[in-house]
């Protein structure tokens, strides 16, 4: 049998990214290319040169990936992007508006209503919605542009917008990306209440479908500008933390998933659904029925290009490794307010003073750790899950030192893949149902350990003392909610 290879299209905050995986998970080539930004960039986006960046990288991904394999061997493609981001669309299928994007904050007060709404009106579904959320963006729109109403098609989300370039279909999406906008995802519909009560019309919302659905062809001007075959299947895709823990390998129940990008995203998978009252933890629904408990903190790694640009962090790591642990305390929270895995409006983060650039950046590493440590004691309390490993990816993964901290911190193992890209990702997904019976047989199939670091008795009791001295300070500060979810 002729090797078969799969497209993953990332479409990230700052630039695309295309990756080619074969049938066994090797790379066949790799591209990304960054968007124009603006001062506006975390509010509004173009659309347009999203596909402009997408397309650029392809072609040249194609080009070279031609010279060492057979194109006509490509079999699908799928697209991951931001989880959130919204773009109306018109009746010819063109943007009335840039892309709102994930962190665009103006939609707080939609955001409110929507969360009232939803709670009134008893549905069992997503209820949590916040400014990042895609419904309250939708009626941000309509309260800003209502002159624009009566051109609207479709609300779509952002990796929707690049399968319709690629297919002509915008009218579907997935389970993980219509989450956030409303959709329930245990009785598999819109609630009413989105278009009784809110002035949002049913004509205007996406057929929902699980990630990885064939749902078009790959369009024929496109493919044969590509050099692609005409019967290229395009797969419905998924949000970009998602498509993460598909690259990571933690597909299964039991797994469970920490990506550290711009955020920190953990996920998992579960046969039961977990209830968090306070709203910091909600439910995907993984592609075959289960489902996949997480959330996204404000805190990540982009401390890093903000507290030492210029510097070699790679340098930096490296000196780290011998000055852990540093029993000082940091948070390197750069934004005002936190999510997950407590929700804090008002926390501002912290780091000592004084401290040498290596000492810091090991610090901001540690206070990182310190969150996803909480992040999954606080799945433990709520869900009785015994987590007993953890898979990793986004580019805080590619730090040696940051998965030993992690390791010994969490005191458990921490599994990196040989890919740990969303594109990555969004490339198995393409293949889950176009080659594998579903995601578990792909990510088996294309997915390999690179790196397993172990958690070592004494890093671990020394860490535990300074974590719980971390969360002494966050309870002291008054960012921690009431004990009861403590």
């Amino acid at each position: 049998m002729s090797t078969l290879y799969f497209i993953g299209i990332d479409i990230g905050t700052q630039g695309a990214r295309v990756a080619l995986l074969d049938s066994q998970g090797r790379v066949a080539g790799m591209k990304e290319e960054g968007f124009p930004l603006s001062t506006q960039s975390r509010e509004e986006q173009s659309p347009q040169a999203w596909w402009t960046s997408c397309y650029q990288s392809l072609q040249s991904l194609l080009h070279e990936a031609g010279n060492h394999i057979d194109l006509q061997q490509i079999k699908a493609v799928s697209v991951t992007s931001t989880s959130g981001t919204i773009i109306p669309l018109g009746n010819n299928n063109e943007p009335l508006h840039p892309a709102i994007m994930y962190s665009d904050g103006r939609p707080a007060a939609e955001a409110l209503l929507c969360r009232q709404v939803a709670i009134d009106s008893g549905v069992r579904g997503y209820t949590a919605f916040n400014a990042s959320s895609g419904l309250p963006k939708m009626l941000w729109f309509l309260n800003n542009y209502p002159g624009k109403a009566a051109q609207l098609s479709k609300f779509i989300h952002a990796a929707d917008y690049i399968t319709g370039r690629l297919s002509g279909c915008y009218g579907t999406t997935d389970y993980t990306n219509a989450l956030k906008s409303g959709y329930d995802v245990h009785a598999f519909t819109w609630p009413s209440y989105i278009s009784e009560k809110l002035p949002v019309k049913k004509e205007w919302l996406q057929e929902v479908v699980a990630p990885g659905t064939p749902v078009a062809h790959l369009l024929p001007s496109l493919a044969n500008d590509l050099g692609l075959p005409p019967h290229t299947i395009v797969t419905a895709g998924m949000t970009d933390g998602c498509a993460s823990q598909v690259a990571s390998g933690a597909v299964r129940p039991g797994d469970w998933n920490t990506t550290i990008g711009t955020t920190l995203v953990v996920k998992g998978v579960t046969e039961k659904e977990i209830d968090d009252p306070s709203g910091a933890l909600y439910c995907h629904r993984h592609p075959e029925g289960y489902w996949m408990p997480g959330g996204a903190s404000n805190t990540g790694a982009d401390w890093v290009s903000k507290l030492f640009p210029g510097n070699n962090i790679a340098d930096l790591g490296a000196t780290a490794a011998a000055l852990i642990p540093t029993g000082e305390l940091a948070w390197p929270l750069m934004q005002e307010g936190e999510r997950f895995p407590f929700f804090a409006p008002a926390a501002r983060g912290f780091m000592p003073e004084g401290l040498s650039p290596a000492a810091l950046f090991t610090a901001c590493m540690e206070g990182v750790a310190y969150i996803e440590r909480y992040a999954y004691e606080r799945i433990a309390e709520l869900s009785g899950e015994i987590v007993q490993r953890v898979y990793t990816a986004g580019g805080g993964s590619n730090s040696d030192t940051w998965l030993n901290i992690r390791a010994n911190v969490l005191n458990l193992p921490v599994r990196r893949m040989q890919q740990v890209s969303g594109a990555a990702g969004a490339a198995i997904l393409a293949a889950s149902k176009t080659r594998f019976q579903d995601i578990m047989e792909a990510a088996q199939a294309l997915t390999h350990p690179e790196k397993e670091i172990l958690p070592q008795a004494a890093l671990c009791q020394r860490y535990d003392h300074t974590y719980h001295q971390f969360i002494q300070l966050l309870k002291e500060k008054g960012f921690l909610p009431p004990p009861q979810y403590a």
